[in-house]
C-alpha cells in the first residue's frame, strides 16, 4: 500500500533523508520512530504531498508521489501534529467544511459524517464547540475529518503529542479499531515508545537513516537478557572498569552507564561488590524499544 524506495532529501547541504526504503502492507498499522530531527517530519511531508524529495521514489496506493500527487491526495487522509480544526465551530460544522472540501455534500455528506462520528464516538458530541472539547477529543475529530472521503491509507503526524497517558491509550485503541472495521492502512510518526509498540511493524529513524526495522517484539529481542543502568559520579572510568572486570562493553549515555547481559540481577551484585562505593543507584528493566535505539545509534530517542 505504502512503497518508499531510497528515498532522498537535502535541505541545502544538510542531509534530512538518506536512502530510505521501506514497505507498508495493506491493513497495517506501521510507525515511524525517531527523535526530533531524525527525518520523520520530512518523510511525512512528502508521503503526504507537501515537499518534493531530491531523490527516490514513493507510492501510496499505486500512485507516484511526486508524479501524480492530486492522485495522491484523494487516496490519503493526513491528520498533521498541528492542529486544523475551526474551534469557533462544533464538532458537526468542522467535519461539514471539510466534506465540502472534498467535494462532497446532501445526503452522501451527512451519511459520511454519520459514518465517521460512530466510528470515532463522536455522535454525542456532534453539537459541542471544538474549544470545549479535552484533547483527547479534538484529535479524534481530526481523525474523523481526515476520513471523510474514505482514504485507503491514514498518515498520522505525532498525533499523541500533548496529551496524557490516559488519552494516548485512547486514541490507540480508536486507531487500532479503525484499522480493523475499515481496514484502512495507518502510517504513523511518533516518539512516543507506548504508541510505537502498538504498531505491527516500525522503522527506527536517525540522522535521516533507518537504523532498525521490525514488529516490536522483534527489534527487542536483538538485546539479549536484560538491561542494567549504573549511576556513579565517573561514567567513563565505571564503564572501562565494568569492561576489564566483566568482558562486556557498556554504553554511557546522559551520566549513566548501561549494560546489556544475561542475568542481570545477578550482574547487579557482582559489579556492586567488584567496585564498592563507585555506584550510587542501579536500575534493572527487560529491553525496551529505547534501549533498541541507544544500542543502535548511541543516542537517546528523546
Amino acid at each position: 500500500m505504502i512503497q518508499v524506495e531510497n528515498l532522498t532529501h537535502r535541505y541545502g547541504q544538510r542531509v534530512a533523508l538518506a536512502g530510505v526504503s521501506f514497505r507498508v502492507n495493506e491493513g497495517e498499522i506501521f510507525g515511524l520512530l525517531g527523535p526530533n530531527g531524525g527525518g520523520k517530519s520530512t518523510l511525512f511531508r512528502i508521503l503526504s504531498t507537501m515537499m518534493t524529495p531530491t531523490g527516490g521514489r514513493a507510492l501510496l496506493a499505486g500512485f507516484d508521489v511526486v508524479k501524480d500527487p492530486a492522485a495522491v491526495r484523494r487516496h490519503i487522509g493526513v491528520v498533521f501534529q498541528s492542529q486544523s480544526l475551526d474551534k469557533a465551530l462544533t464538532v458537526e460544522e468542522n467535519l461539514r467544511s471539510q466534506g465540502h472540501l472534498h467535494g462532497l455534500s446532501g445526503v452522501t455528506l451527512t451519511e459520511r459524517m454519520e459514518h465517521v462520528m460512530e466510528q470515532l464516538g463522536l455522535s454525542d458530541r456532534r453539537k459541542d464547540l471544538v474549544e470545549s472539547l479535552s484533547g483527547g477529543l479534538r484529535r479524534r475529530v481530526e481523525i474523523a475529518k481526515a476520513l471523510l472521503h474514505r482514504p485507503q491509507v491514514l498518515l498520522m503526524d505525532e498525533a499523541s503529542t500533548g496529551l496524557d497517558p490516559a488519552a494516548r491509550r485512547d486514541l490507540s485503541n480508536y486507531v487500532e479499531a479503525l484499522r480493523q472495521r475499515e481496514n484502512v492502512t495507518i502510517l504513523l510518526t511518533t516518539h512516543i515508545l507506548e504508541e510505537a509498540d502498538r504498531c505491527d511493524r516500525l522503522v527506527l529513524l536517525h540522522q535521516g537513516k533507518i537504523v532498525a526495522e521490525g514488529t516490536p517484539s522483534e527489534l527487542r529481542s536483538r538485546i539479549g537478557g536484560d538491561v542494567v543502568v549504573l549511576e556513579t559520579g565517573d561514567t567513563l572510568s565505571l564503564a572501562q572498569r565494568i569492561e576489564q572486570r566483566f568482558g562486556v562493553t557498556p554504553k554511557v549515555m546522559d551520566g549513566q552507564v548501561r549494560v546489556e547481559i544475561e542475568n542481570g540481577h545477578r550482574f547487579i551484585t557482582e559489579v556492586v561488590e567488584a567496585f564498592p562505593g563507585a555506584i550510587e543507584s542501579v536500575a534493572l528493566h527487560k529491553p525496551t524499544l529505547e534501549d533498541v535505539f541507544v544500542r543502535e545509534t548511541g543516542a537517546s530517542i528523546d
